[in-house]
């Protein structure tokens, strides 16, 4: 189970004297709604709006001012470089899961290992920590950059916990479920990844999935060298808008005698490209777009990194993630 702290939100409404609040859920949390939406306004008498948004992480985060007092954002840690509003709190839902009896040795891990997670099972880490050390390894956390809230916690779209310590370990063991946010730490870094799923107690290396990833990004930066015009995509969700990237790669296409276009999108899907003549994408929103879901688009998607690859303006040996700093 996932907590989600609802007397503390009691408080934190009662304490602002908010009369409405916006609840903001992503799509695995959205089936306790109205749960929490019925607890909320017994204890409060608050009106309380149900944000109906799909919801990706804390780059999504809804602008709930005009509809409402205040927002609570459930399942994602603040991004510390998007500052602080005192009218929106962050409720984590951290699972109350544990790794007890889970046979460590069996990992096969040896030397020094970088702990990192979802912020879900961040609370899992002193546990972790205490069962690879008790087979002989060293553990190392790392500290992320001004986006990460927490250490070693990583992000669909950052993995600077992992680089701050890749070059003192000999692997990663993530802890979390799916492939979303481990992928992208494999893709930062160049190290065994395994991925411990703290509920079902599945372990299995990433490198076989991420090289497959890499090879479809390398198919996809090939059929683009052959493009003549680009659509270069910004998004305008917060945490996402990379405007200043955008019209660095519209003036490297252009200076390499490519047409480029900049155009701004909420969501980025195959329907709301549809319409554009162009060759190609140039995707400055979620890198995991273009490298995730490539197969969707009938068109190169390329990320920044991946375009400067097209344009031999860097190796192919020289491919970086890219992420959002």
């Amino acid at each position: 189970m996932f907590d989600f702290e609802l007397d503390r939100i009691v408080a934190w409404i009662s304490d602002g004297g908010y009369t409405s609040v916006a609840l903001q859920l992503p799509e695995g949390l959205k089936i306790r709604a109205t749960e929490v939406s019925d607890y909320l306004s017994e204890k409060t008498g608050v009106d309380v709006l149900i944000i109906g948004y799909p919801c990706y992480g804390a780059c999504d985060l809804f602008d709930y001012r005009g509809i409402a007092d205040a927002l609570v954002h459930f399942g994602h840690s603040p991004i510390p470089s998007l500052g602080d509003d005192p009218n929106v709190l962050y409720i984590e839902s951290r699972s109350d899961v544990t790794l007890d009896g889970f046979d460590w040795a069996s990992l096969g891990l040896s030397g020094t290992i970088g702990l990192l997670a979802t912020v879900q099972y961040l609370s899992l880490m002193p546990q972790a920590k205490e069962g690879l050390e008790s087979t002989g390894n060293r553990v190392v956390v790392g500290v992320g950059d001004r986006r990460i809230a927490h250490p070693g916690q990583v992000l669909g779209c950052n993995c600077s916990a992992a680089e701050s310590v890749m070059n003192e370990v000999d692997g990663f063991l993530f802890l979390g479920e799916g492939d979303f946010h481990p992928l992208a730490a494999s893709f930062g870094v160049s190290k065994r990844m395994l991925v411990l799923n703290p509920v079902t107690g599945e372990v299995r290396d990433l490198s076989e999935t991420r090289d497959r990833i890499l090879r479809r990004r390398f198919a996809a930066i090939q059929r683009a060298r052959d493009a003549e015009s680009f659509l270069v995509i910004v998004c305008s969700k917060v945490g996402q808008n990379r405007n200043d990237e955008a019209d660095r790669m519209v003036r490297i296409l252009r200076e390499n005698g490519k047409k480029a276009y900049k155009a701004v999108l909420e969501e980025v899907t195959p329907m709301s490209l549809m319409a554009y003549r162009v060759d190609a994408y140039v995707n400055t929103a979620c890198p995991r777009i273009a490298m995730d879901d490539s197969a969707r688009y009938d068109r190169p998607m390329l990320t920044v990194p991946e375009v400067e690859i097209a344009l031999d303006l860097r190796a192919w040996d020289d491919y970086i993630f890219d992420q959002i700093r």
